[in-house]
């Protein structure tokens, strides 16, 4: 029997039982393969931070994992890297992705969600997370990129083949997304160098640190991260806040008393029901021990901060959402030197989002039972959101 068995709809049930019953676990894998599954928080912190468990595809044991294949020129991300090209890489994009640019972007993202909520009138129903929580980070990350309005619907497809596809689509609609983005981003990274403007894009081509510059497919492939994981890891976190929030009726009349909570409930959020299942799976390069289970070299790991973020022995009685926790130390954006890169995008995004929404409708409610998830380990996310204001 499949130890996590359930897991897409009943996370949280299986991950306890995973928890109570051993610190590792060995399931098939989403691709079909064997993996190991770590669901301890002490040891999902220490798994997150070992240098011994590589992100390079290039450890994983010949004829295991499969996973999705990527062209080289979108392959060459922060996502499959180790030290010194991920130190290297890391260390360029700082230079242009700056805490100043975030926090310079705060005005425009409260613009584009009032812009949104303006949209949608004084009163109705609507489906908000194709209405607000994926409108407004897909804005918001192309607007830093400089990608052209026009072709933002485009991405939103795109990412969301990609993330969760259609069980209806064809065999071939996530390459199509692949060489489609790929065919973009030459043409947009042409554009960007015949003529720089005020972007995170141009500034990228154009950063240099001691002479050293990032390659093409370099390039390529931070537009692509940056834009794929910027996309889906807010408009997850915005929708699951916002039902957290509905199913907590005591937090939300809390957070509307009080909105300088919305700091502190944003990490909360995060740790209550975080934008992703498992992490990237990672290989270790030698054979290591996790909570006193030898992982053999070359397999592959899945180290889940969702099941990290509810265990009783760090964060006390943590199936239930509290706003005044100090959820401080969850590991729902990562820990050591792949800690999320755009982290401070991602929680400015949810305040303002989360602020301009509770703002606008002081009624905003539920108008559906049961709420339907992604089919997807990796977009721990909604389909839909059917709300009433």
């Amino acid at each position: 029997m499949d130890p996590a068995d359930g897991l897409l709809d009943h996370p949280y049930d299986v991950y306890r039982r995973l928890r109570d019953t051993a610190p590792v676990h060995r399931i098939p894998g989403p691709d079909g393969t064997p993996a190991w599954i770590v669901t301890r928080y002490e040891d999902v912190r220490a798994a997150l931070a070992d240098p011994r468990l590589s992100l390079d595809k290039s450890h994983a044991t010949a004829g295991t994992y499969k996973g999705f294949s990527l062209p080289p020129a979108l392959d060459a991300n922060l996502l499959n890297m180790d030290p010194p090209d991920h130190s290297r890489i890391r260390r360029l994009v700082g230079r242009a992705f700056t805490p100043r640019r975030i926090e310079r972007l705060r005005e425009p993202i409260r613009r584009t969600a009032d812009g949104l909520l303006d949209a949608l009138g004084d009163h109705g129903t609507t489906d908000l997370i194709a209405s607000y929580a994926a409108p407004l980070p897909i804005t918001v990350i192309c607007d830093l990129l400089g990608i052209p309005d026009e072709h933002r619907l485009d991405f939103r497809v795109w990412t969301d083949t990609l993330v969760a596809p259609d069980p209806t689509a064809g065999p071939n609609a996530a390459k199509e997304a692949v060489v489609a983005m790929l065919g973009f981003f030459t043409r947009l990274l042409a554009d960007k160098r015949r003529a720089p403007a005020d972007d995170l894009l141009s500034d990228l081509i154009a950063v240099r640190d001691e002479g050293d510059r990032l390659t093409e497919d370099e390039l390529m492939s931070l537009a692509f991260l940056i834009l794929f994981a910027g996309y889906e890891n807010t408009v997850q976190l915005i929708g699951n806040a916002v039902l957290a929030l509905f199913q907590h009726p005591g937090q939300l009349a809390a957070l509307r008393k009080d909105p300088d909570l919305l700091p502190a409930a944003t990490e909360e959020f995060l740790r209550y029901e975080g934008p992703a299942l498992l992490a990237i799976r990672r290989f270790p390069v030698e054979d290591v021990t996790i909570g006193g289970v030898t992982v053999p070299a070359g397999e592959t790991v899945w180290v889940s901060p969702s099941a990290a973020n509810r265990d009783p022995d760090r964060f006390p009685d943590p199936d239930r959402l509290d706003l005044a926790r100090d959820a401080s130390g969850h590991l729902a954006l990562g820990h050591g030197i792949h800690y999320c890169l755009g982290a401070p995008l991602a929680r400015a995004e949810t305040e303002i989002a989360l602020a301009a929404l509770l703002e606008r409708f002081p009624d905003l409610a539920l108008a559906e039972p049961t709420p339907r998830w992604r089919n997807s380990l990796r977009a721990r996310g909604l389909l839909a959101l059917q709300v009433s204001y």
